[in-house]
């Protein structure tokens, strides 16, 4: 499985950005498609996470309420809406794919490239 991750920029504080992931294909080894993010000095945090039916989403603490994972199959692509962005948002942006629900960035098998955002105060 491979995949492509696009969308970041450089946005304004409370601002808005749409991140896709674009999946060469949606098996059941890649049932479970997640955004991580890693910020310089950190770790890979978890953000968010979705079953490839779209009917279940998970999201970390830290974004529930202004992030939204989305999934359009017939174009084996996931989206991550990012509204109401904070300057501690800034990171670089990574979409994971695997066969688990977990929060867990070394249980998924699959990984795209990573796509810088960054959010000015």
């Amino acid at each position: 499985v491979q995949l492509q991750a696009s969308g970041g920029g450089l946005v304004q504080a409370g601002g808005s950005l749409r991140l896709s992931c674009a999946a060469s294909e949606l098996s059941f080894s890649s049932s479970f498609m997640a955004w991580f993010r890693q910020a310089p000095g950190k770790e890979r945090e978890f953000v968010g996470r979705i079953f490839w039916s779209g009917l279940s989403t998970f999201y970390a603490d830290s974004v529930r309420g202004r992030f939204t994972i989305s999934i359009e199959n017939a174009k084996n692509t996931v989206y991550l809406a990012m509204n109401n962005l904070k300057p501690e948002d800034t990171a670089v942006y990574y979409c994971a794919a695997g066969p688990r629900a977990t929060t867990e960035a070394t249980k998924y098998d699959y990984w795209g490239q990573g796509t810088q955002v960054t959010v000015s105060s």
